[in-house]
C-alpha cells in the first residue's frame, strides 16, 4: 500500500481487531478462561481497596500503596477486558475509532502508574526494614501521597502525548490492528505519516520507566540484604524476609513480563508471542496480585477474617431482631 498517495489516506470510524488467536475451537475456552481472570481480578482487587481502606489496622504507608497497586490492577484490566470478553461474542470485532483512543489513554496511564507504585512500595520496604524506628516519620502521609500522585501526573500528561501524536496522525487504507486491544506499536503500523519520532518517544519514555522503576527496586532491596545480612537472629530475618515476600513475588512476576516481551527476538511468531504476555499482564497479574498479598499475608487474612466475622454478626443480629 502506497502511504504516500493521498486517496489512500482514509478517516476511519473504527478499528478492526484481529484478537488472540484464530482457530474457532479455541474461541471458546479463551474466553472461559479470560472470563475467569477478570471476575477474579475484579473482586480480588475490588476487596483489597475495600479492606485496606476500612480495616484499622491496615491503615499504614504498605496498605495505602498496596491499596493504589490493587486500583491501577482493577483500571488497566478493565481498560481492556470487558471489550476483549464482548469481542469473543463477534466474528469480526471492532472498535471505534474514539473507543480506541480511550482503551489506550487509560491503559496507557495505569500500567505506566503501576511501574512506579512498584517502586514505591519496594521504598516503604527499605525504609520500613533498614530504619524501622524512624519509619512513621519518614512514610508520613504528605510522602505517601506524593509518591502515588506524581506517578498518576506523570502517567497522564506521558499518555496524553503519546495519544495525541498517534490519533493526529494520518491513517493509511487499512485498519486491521494486529492485536487484541488498542496497544501503540500495532497503530503506529497503520500510520501513512513519518512515525520516527513518535516511535523515538515511545522507545525512549518506556527505557525510562522500566530502567528508573527497576533501579529504585534493585537499590531498595539490596540494602534490604545488607540490611538482613547484618541481623543476628534468624528471626529477624525471617521476619523482615516476610514482610517483603509479597512484593517481591509480584515484582518478579511483572518485570519478568514486560522484559520476555521486550528483549524477544523478533520473528514472524512475534505478535502472537506479544499478544500471549500482554493477555498475561493485562489479566493474568491483576488477578494474582491481590492473591499473593493475600495468601502470604497474615495482616491481610486476619483483617479479612475479623472484617467477615463483623459483617456476619452484624447480619445475624438484624435478622433476630426482625424476626424474635
Amino acid at each position: 500500500m502506497a502511504c504516500t498517495e493521498k486517496h489512500n489516506l482514509t478517516i476511519w470510524k473504527e478499528f478492526i481487531l484481529m484478537g488472540i488467536t484464530g482457530p474457532p475451537e479455541l474461541q471458546a475456552p479463551l474466553l472461559g478462561l479470560s472470563l475467569t481472570f477478570y471476575l477474579v481480578s475484579v473482586v480480588g482487587n475490588l476487596s483489597l481497596i475495600i479492606l485496606t481502606k476500612i480495616a484499622s489496622r491496615l491503615q499504614t504507608p504498605m496498605y495505602f500503596f498496596l491499596r493504589h497497586l490493587a486500583f491501577t490492577d482493577l483500571s488497566y484490566s478493565t481498560a481492556v477486558g470487558p471489550k476483549l470478553l464482548a469481542n469473543f461474542a463477534v466474528d469480526q470485532p471492532t472498535i471505534f475509532y474514539t473507543w480506541c483512543a480511550t482503551q489506550l489513554t487509560f491503559f496507557s496511564i495505569f500500567i505506566t502508574s503501576e511501574i512506579f507504585i512498584l517502586s514505591a512500595m519496594a521504598y516503604d520496604r527499605y525504609v520500613a526494614i533498614c530504619n524501622p524506628l524512624l519509619y512513621t516519620v519518614i512514610m508520613s502521609h504528605r510522602l505517601c501521597q506524593l509518591l502515588v500522585t506524581i506517578p498518576y501526573l506523570y502517567s497522564i500528561l506521558l499518555s496524553l502525548l503519546t495519544i495525541i501524536k498517534i490519533f493526529l496522525s494520518s491513517f493509511g487504507g487499512y485498519n486491521i490492528i494486529r492485536h487484541f486491544y488498542c496497544d501503540s506499536l500495532p497503530l503506529i503500523d497503520l500510520l501513512c505519516s513519518d512515525t520516527h519520532e513518535i516511535r523515538l518517544i515511545i522507545l525512549i519514555f518506556s527505557a525510562f520507566n522500566l530502567v528508573s522503576s527497576l533501579l529504585i527496586v534493585l537499590v531498595s532491596y539490596m540494602l534490604i540484604l545488607v540490611a538482613m545480612l547484618r541481623m543476628n537472629s534468624a528471626e529477624g530475618r525471617h521476619k523482615a524476609f516476610s514482610t517483603c515476600g509479597s512484593h517481591l513475588t509480584v515484582i518478579v512476576i511483572f518485570y519478568g513480563t514486560l522484559f520476555f516481551m521486550y528483549v524477544q527476538p523478533k520473528s514472524s511468531n512475534s505478535f502472537d508471542t506479544d499478544k500471549i504476555a500482554s493477555l498475561f499482564y493485562t489479566l493474568v497479574i491483576p488477578m494474582l496480585n491481590p492473591m499473593i498479598y493475600s495468601l502470604r499475608n497474615k495482616e491481610v487474612k486476619n483483617a479479612l477474617y475479623r472484617t467477615w466475622k463483623r459483617v456476619v454478626t452484624t447480619l445475624t443480629s438484624s435478622n433476630k431482631c426482625q424476626f424474635p
